[in-house]
C-alpha cells in the first residue's frame, strides 16, 4: 500500500462511480417485492402480498408478457445462431485477402454501420423494403415479381430484423476476431506452407484453434445475453402488423412501467430477465471450463 498507494488512489474514482451509480441504486429492487408508492422510500413501502411475490405471479400470469418472452428468446436464439458465425467468416477472409489497401476498405466499409442507430437504420429499411413505396419491391415490380412483405408479414420481418442485426454489427465484432488473428504466430503458417498445407488447411488447423479461446469467450458473453433484449432495435423496426414478434421484453417493461405506471410490475420483469442472464452466464462459463477452455474468469 505504500508502495503503490498512487494506483489505490487512481481505483477510488472508478470505485466511487461504481458504487454510486450501480451499487446504491440496487435497493431499488426492492420494488419488485412491494407495492410501489411514489410518496415513500424502497425502504418504507408495503409488502406486496403472497410473500412479496406477487407481481411475479401477475407477470407470468399476463399473456403479453408470456410473448415478450417468447418472442425475446426467439430473436435472441436466432441472433445467436446466424450472426454469431458472421463476424468469424468475415474476419477469416479478410485476413485471407492479398491486396492489404482493399482489405483495409472493406473493413472500414462494413464496420461503419455500427456508428448508426437503429432510429437511421428503421428509416433506411423503410425507405428500401416497404411494401409499395420501398426501391427494393418497386425493382421487383419492374423485373416482374411480386412485392415482398419484408416489414410487414411476422416471417419477413423476423428474417428482415436478423439480417440488418448482422448488417449493424458483424463489422465491429470482426475487429475484434482480426486482433485475435494478429496475435497467432506466423511460423505456424510458414511451418505448414513447408508441408504442403493449402488456404483451407491453414484456416483449419492454424486460424480457427489460434480464435478458439476469443470465440469462447464471445459466446459465453452472448448466452449471457440470451433472456437479455434490446429496445431501440425491435422498437424502431416494429409496427402494428407484426408486434405478435416484434414485443420483445423491454417493450413490454416501456409499456407497462413508463407508460401504464406499473412500476412494480416492470422492476419484477426486469429482475427476473436478470437473474436469468446470469443463470445463463454462470452455466456457460462452468461448461466451458469443463471442455478445457479459460472462460471469463
Amino acid at each position: 500500500m505504500k508502495r503503490y498507494w498512487i494506483l489505490y488512489a487512481m481505483l477510488l474514482l472508478p470505485l466511487a462511480f461504481f458504487i454510486i451509480f450501480r451499487y446504491i441504486p440496487m435497493g431499488y429492487i426492492q420494488i419488485a417485492f412491494k407495492n410501489y408508492s411514489i410518496v415513500k422510500s424502497p425502504w418504507a413501502m408495503d409488502w406486496a402480498g403472497n410473500y412479496g411475490f406477487e407481481y411475479f405471479i401477475k407477470a407470468f400470469s399476463n399473456r403479453d408478457f408470456l410473448y415478450a418472452l417468447r418472442n425475446t428468446i426467439m430473436l435472441n436464439f436466432l441472433d445467436l445462431l446466424i450472426g454469431f458465425p458472421a463476424p468469424i467468416m468475415l474476419a477469416i477472409i479478410l485476413n485471407e485477402l492479398a491486396f492489404k489497401r482493399f482489405k483495409r476498405f472493406t473493413q472500414t466499409v462494413v464496420y461503419m454501420p455500427h456508428f448508426l442507430s437503429w432510429v437511421i437504420i428503421s428509416g433506411l429499411a423503410l425507405q428500401l423494403l416497404a411494401p409499395t413505396t420501398g426501391l427494393v419491391n418497386i425493382m421487383l415490380n419492374k423485373m416482374g415479381f411480386a412485392s415482398i412483405p419484408f416489414l410487414n408479414e411476422p416471417s419477413y420481418w423476423v428474417v428482415t430484423y436478423i439480417v440488418l442485426g448482422i448488417w449493424q454489427s458483424c463489422g465491429w465484432n470482426t475487429i475484434i476476431y482480426l486482433a485475435a488473428i494478429a496475435g497467432i504466430n506466423p511460423e505456424l503458417y510458414e511451418a505448414s506452407a513447408v508441408d504442403g498445407a493449402n488456404r483451407l488447411r491453414k484456416i483449419w488447423h492454424i486460424t480457427l484453434p489460434g480464435l478458439r479461446p476469443t470465440i469462447m469467450i464471445l459466446l459465453i458473453l452472448s448466452l449471457g445475453h440470451i433472456l437479455g433484449s434490446e429496445f431501440d432495435r425491435p422498437y424502431a423496426l416494429s409496427n402494428k402488423l407484426v408486434t405478435d414478434v416484434s414485443n420483445v421484453i423491454s417493450i413490454f417493461v416501456y409499456n407497462n412501467g413508463i407508460r401504464g405506471l406499473q412500476f412494480s410490475l416492470s422492476t419484477a420483469v426486469g429482475l427476473f430477465q436478470s437473474v436469468v442472464c446470469v443463470i445463463f452466464l454462470f452455466t456457460a462459463n462452468a461448461l466451458a471450463k469443463k471442455s478445457g477452455e479459460r472462460g471469463i474468469w
